[in-house]
Order: structure tokens, then C-alpha cells, then sequence
């Protein structure tokens, strides 16, 4: 049974591998673990996932960062999705069983008042567009009640249910809910969230007090990345569970 996960990108794909992927493309990282380069945004998630089935994958993961929507999220932080919700509020179900087997995987690493990130479970919602705003997001919050954000995961639930195959999503926190993204950050990052150092630089020339709150971003993005490295030394009990209830996952 081959398990693939589709990251968004580069810079997430490094907690899982050392292996260069291109966007659109995929690469076995084990003997039964493929990752593929999506880009950001569903239109990508969806295109890596159906590639990825087509590779052999019979079981997805969406992996990386997401945006904290609830407030005691911390930068670093583990969450597992139960349930996801799209842009037109449909809700995904994922594979309980495989989800319950994720839990006690990673209860001994983030469950506890003395570790460095906590694990939750609960809704994770998506946004088409890129949330910039602490303000934005704490609409969300009231809205929808999810504890993160992401532009990606319920996509790849869609093909994942729509083929019949479990999913997972296993997302880190890179900003806490009442953090907006920089202004430079958004100027400089491209539609599929790459950042062109040149465009990020001749802002910050022109706006030198964005350099604080780029600075703080690059410290929880960091955490997150650390989250997820930690999260990956996991992966194979992860990705060896027999999921013999992808039968259960709910419309």
C-alpha cells in the first residue's frame, strides 16, 4: 500500500526529505511513501493528488503549515484534522481509524505540559485565497469554529473520497490566529507561494519597519518546520497502519 503526500511547498517538503522535487512532480522517499510538489492553492492540491493515485498512491496525507484560527494555537503547534470544510462549506470527514492510529503515533512526542508543541484534533477549514489579515481570521474562527486554515487539505480530501481512499491532514501552526502576514511577505510571494527574494528585498528597502514582524514570521514558520521534522521521524509507523475502514469515511 503506497501512502501519498502532497506539500505545497519547498520549504515544507524539506521536513520530510532532502530530495529536490519540482512542482508537479513526485518522488519516493521510502519503499511505500510518495511525495509530490503541489504548489499552493486547491487548483495544484488537486492536480498533485490525482497524480500521485496515479503513481499507485491508495491513501493520501496533505502536509505543511497552516494559519491558526483558534487563539490558544500556538507557532509550532501539531494538528490533526477530524473533519474538513471548504470554501463552499462542505464538510470532509477522514478515516477514523487511520486518524485514532495518528493520535497515539504522536501522543508521546506532543501530548503534555512539558513538550515544545501540543497536538490537536478538530476542523481544519480552507480559504482559495491567501488569509493576510488576524482580523480575517478571527471571522473565520467565529464562522466556521475550525482550529486552522489551509489552502489545500480539503481539496485533496475531495479526490481522496471521491476515489474511495483514506486521508489525513497533519498541518503545523506558522502563525498564531491574531497575526496578520507582513505586507512584504504578500507582495513578494507569487500565485504558486514561492517568494522572489529580489521583490521581498526592494520592499523591505522601501518599508524598513515591516522588518520586525518579517523577522517574528520567520521565528514561527521555523517552530513549525521543527513540528514537522519531529512529526516525520513518525511517518512510517503513519504510513504502514492497515486502514480497513476507509469505508467509513462520511460525504
Amino acid at each position: 500500500m503506497i501512502t501519498g503526500i502532497v506539500v505545497a511547498l519547498p520549504e515544507e517538503i524539506v521536513t520530510l526529505t532532502a530530495k529536490r522535487i519540482d512542482k508537479g512532480h513526485c518522488v519516493f522517499i521510502g519503499d511505500k511513501i510518495l511525495v509530490a510538489c503541489a504548489g499552493m492553492g486547491p487548483k495544484n492540491a488537486a492536480a498533485a493528488a490525482e497524480l500521485l493515485i496515479s503513481k499507485g498512491a491508495s491513501r493520501l496525507i496533505s502536509w505543511g503549515c497552516a494559519a491558526a484560527l483558534e487563539p490558544s494555537l500556538r507557532a509550532g503547534d501539531l494538528t490533526l484534522a477530524d473533519r474538513l470544510l471548504d470554501s463552499e462549506n462542505e464538510e470532509i470527514r477522514v478515516n477514523q481509524d487511520w486518524l485514532n492510529h495518528t493520535q497515539a503515533v504522536f501522543a508521546e512526542a506532543f501530548i503534555g505540559r512539558h513538550k515544545q508543541a501540543a497536538l490537536h484534533t478538530g476542523l481544519l477549514t480552507e480559504s482559495d485565497t491567501v488569509v493576510t489579515s488576524g482580523n480575517a481570521k478571527k471571522q473565520l474562527h467565529s464562522f466556521t469554529g475550525a482550529l486552522a486554515l489551509d489552502m489545500e487539505s480539503s481539496t485533496i480530501a475531495k479526490v481522496a473520497h471521491k476515489r474511495g481512499l483514506p486521508f489525513l491532514a497533519i498541518r503545523a501552526i506558522a502563525d498564531p490566529a491574531g497575526m496578520g502576514l507582513p505586507e512584504a511577505v504578500v507582495y513578494a510571494t507569487n500565485v504558486d507561494g514561492e517568494i522572489a527574494i529580489g521583490k521581498l528585498l526592494g520592499y523591505l528597502l522601501l518599508h524598513p519597519a515591516q522588518l520586525p514582524s518579517l523577522i517574528k514570521l520567520g521565528l514561527y514558520f521555523n517552530k513549525a518546520k521543527q513540528t514537522l521534522k519531529q512529526a516525520a521521524g513518525r511517518l512510517e509507523s503513519i504510513a504502514e497502519f492497515n486502514c480497513l475502514s476507509a469505508d467509513r469515511q462520511a460525504s
